[in-house]
């Protein structure tokens, strides 16, 4: 059986992160790399079901591959959900089974739902009796005081038999009290170790580990392991060539130079032009753009000259260009 362009594409795919994995930081991160597998942020079911809020899908065929992140805990809503995701033309439906935030808890969706996997398999049922595209899971070992090597599995299990076949695991359970989903990210304890054992013990199933991954290094090393992808977060957002740049090469085995942060650049600037024409922002943009040279010469002055100067009005791609030759003209 073949596998969709998002499976090929998840053997490294750039999680999808609130308020950070928009559609221009998506569309940034394609000028990096053609291959990896890029994410939403997670867009509930209830706003785009019941609010209507269609343009939260909206995207730019470039993005391509490109996976919508659904939150939910209603399966006719969730199916309706990934219909419309379906339709707008996207490659992966997931769903959040990790978030930890006050917010989703209250909506009894994201790592609460880990408590109960008989409705994550009855959501996922829903979705994928509703599309063609596929539907997968993004989890958390556990949450609270739950055993993981015992709820893992079952949740694996219970989920799969719906007709999931990939799951994203971050190693780290969730605290749903007395963490914020700040501390979430950092405290609880990595266990790659546990989602190695969930590996070999359902190999019928995509896996790719999520949590802690820091470099490409790291990232290639763990699909040396075994694991059949890879998830980074803050890592690709913050140092965006360095995940990324090289990524085509070093997991995709494609040829062609790495791309650089000069680039990106220059690739984002017809890009920006249009969305300024489209009455859109420069800093909506560029704020994404400030960890391209971290690092290097000149990314100091990058960042000072976009963060003090890209709200401005009338601010415009002249201002990208001018932060660049602060780099340039370090490296020339």
């Amino acid at each position: 059986m073949s596998q969709t362009p998002a499976t090929e594409a998840a053997r490294l795919s750039v999680a999808p992160m609130m308020d950070w994995t928009d559609r221009h930081c998506r569309f940034l991160h394609r000028q990096l790399s053609e291959k990896a597998l890029l994410y939403t942020e997670m867009v509930t079911a209830p706003a785009l079901v019941r609010g209507g809020a269609v343009h939260l899908l909206d995207h730019a065929p470039e993005e391509h591959p490109v996976a919508l992140q659904l939150g939910g805990s209603e399966p006719e809503e969730l199916a309706e959900a990934a219909r419309l995701g379906a339709e707008a033309g996207y490659d992966e439906i997931n769903l959040n089974v990790g978030c930890p935030s006050d917010r989703v808890q209250s909506g009894t969706f994201g790592a609460v739902l880990m408590k109960q996997p008989d409705l994550v398999a009855e959501c996922c049922a829903a979705m994928i009796g509703a599309v063609e595209t596929e539907v997968t899971v993004k989890c958390r070992i556990g949450v609270d005081d739950q055993d993981a090597e015992t709820v893992l599995p079952d949740f694996l299990e219970r989920v799969g038999a719906a007709g999931v076949r990939r799951f994203t695991i971050h190693a780290r359970k969730a605290w749903l009290q007395g963490l914020s989903p700040k501390e979430n990210r950092d405290i609880p304890p990595l266990d790659y170790d546990l989602v190695a054992r969930m590996k070999e013990r359902f190999p019928q199933f995509h896996i790719s580990l999520n949590g802690g991954i820091e470099t490409l290094d790291a990232a290639v090393a763990h699909l040396e392991a075994g694991f059949d992808g890879v998830m980074l977060g803050r890592a690709a957002y913050h140092r965006p060539v360095d995940i990324l740049g090289a990524v085509d090469r070093r997991v995709f085995g494609a040829a062609g130079p790495d791309r650089t942060g000069e680039d990106a650049v220059k690739a984002m600037l017809p890009y920006i032009e249009n969305h300024l024409i489209s009455g859109g922002k420069l800093h909506q943009v560029t704020r994404h753009m400030l960890g391209l040279f971290t690092g290097q010469p000149g990314a100091r002055a990058w960042r000072r000259v976009l963060s003090e100067n890209a709200t401005k009005p009338g601010a415009g791609t002249e201002l990208v260009e001018e932060a660049l030759a602060q780099v340039t003209g370090i490296a020339a």
